[in-house]
């Protein structure tokens, strides 16, 4: 995970912070917090991998990471 952007925003609707990884098609998790929401993201992409892996479909590649990001 480390090499993938992981985006974290607040959900009203849901009234959690939802994180994702964008290179990975569904890959979503919430949390109360933002920290509770990428640690369940944390776990949610292992388990994208490994069905990825399983089902002989291409990882994508982490694309170029932002030098600096903010998402309130």
């Amino acid at each position: 995970m480390l090499n993938y952007d992981v985006f974290i925003t607040w959900s009203e609707e849901d009234k959690a912070y939802i994180a994702s990884v964008p290179e990975f098609a569904g890959c979503i998790a919430d949390g109360e917090t933002r920290e509770e929401a990428f640690h369940n993201l944390e776990i949610v992409a292992q388990e994208w991998i490994e069905t990825a892996k399983e089902h002989g479909r291409d990882i994508p590649k982490p694309k170029k990471k932002n030098e600096y990001a903010f998402l309130a």
